[in-house]
């Protein structure tokens, strides 16, 4: 599987919602209180500033609550970040240039050199603020695979009880399984695709900024075939490859973005047939459970400082 891929599997975590922390640049003199401390490791108010801006679309108008209640949010991502960060310090976790010159390749085989300059300039990254953004996600990928997911294994037990205890998934139609994003403005949803061409979490975004009730759950919309949604659905998700974004699909319901994460041909499986699809359910479900018990161990036997004084100021510089 292509790295980038493997990174939108990856972010759906929240750990590495906080990723662009590592697009700031160094401060100079002055440098600004410290935020947050997590086994030595230090995040400055305006570095997280201005990290948290860039998770919001330019033109967002957000009321003070609204702004208070997201930073709130990102912290908690940013804690998370650097608890992973830590514990691959400790490990001795790397990642090789060849392994961040190919994550590189896969993030921009979707544009032109002259897109993705353009979407680094309105991210205010240089190419190698984005090159070390790739790497920390890669190093924390790394880590959360070592630590976390070592131990996950699915048995042929489980998958033959998972089979008979729901046969009707397995006899069906064409389906998709598939996330959607929705804004009312197509400004907005140029922007949000823009980011998510650059690697950010689809999930995310959908929480974060998309109007329908399915955002709550990062917009996923679930297993479904032909004829179950709109039309306008239908007409993108079951000609859009696994793993690509859509373009900007309009409907009565606003500007879409759709991503398919899986797709299941018409027909009826046997355990046999059957037994791959469910073993990658179980592996999935298995390794979000482990990485909750990964993180909240990491919480317990770290050293987490949050100065709460600073998180509402609104310029740390």
């Amino acid at each position: 599987m292509k790295v980038f891929r493997v990174f939108n599997r990856l972010l759906f975590f929240s750990i590495l919602l906080a990723m662009l922390l590592s697009g700031c640049r160094e401060e100079g003199p002055g440098r600004s209180p410290v935020l947050l401390r997590v086994d030595g490791r230090e995040v400055t108010l305006a570095r997280f500033n201005r990290s948290f801006e860039r998770t919001l679309p330019g033109e967002e108008q957000l009321s003070p609550e609204q702004r208070r209640t997201l930073r709130r949010s990102y912290l908690g991502q940013v804690v998370d970040r650097e608890l992973a960060l830590a514990e691959a310090d400790r490990l001795d976790v790397v990642v090789t240039p060849s392994e961040v010159e190919q994550a590189l390749e896969e993030t921009t085989s979707d544009y032109t050199p002259q897109e993705f300059e353009r979407q680094l300039r309105e991210q205010d990254l240089s190419r190698d603020d984005w090159r070390r953004r790739l790497a920390e996600g890669l190093r924390i990928e790394k880590v959360i695979a070592l630590a976390a997911y070592s131990g996950v294994r699915v048995s042929e037990s489980e998958v033959a009880a998972y089979y008979k205890n729901h046969r009707d998934q397995f006899n069906r139609p064409q389906q998709v399984r598939a996330r959607q994003l929705v804004v009312a403005e197509r400004e907005t949803g140029e922007r949000l695709l823009g980011r998510l061409r650059q690697g950010e979490d689809f999930a995310d975004l959908a929480r974060r900024y998309s109007l329908s009730p399915d955002g709550e759950q990062g917009g996923e919309l679930g297993w479904f075939a032909r004829g179950q949604m709109p039309p306008e659905f239908d007409a993108v998700v079951f000609k859009l490859a696994v793993g690509r974004i859509s373009g900007l699909v309009k409907s009565p319901y606003g500007y879409h973005l759709f991503l398919v994460e899986e797709r299941r041909p018409a027909k009826k499986l046997k355990l046999e047939e059957a037994a791959p699809e469910i073993r990658k359910e179980l592996q999935r479900d298995a390794e979000q459970r482990a990485y909750q018990t990964w993180l909240v161990n990491l919480r317990k036997r770290a050293e987490i400082e949050v100065n709460l004084d600073l998180l509402d100021e609104t310029d740390g510089d």
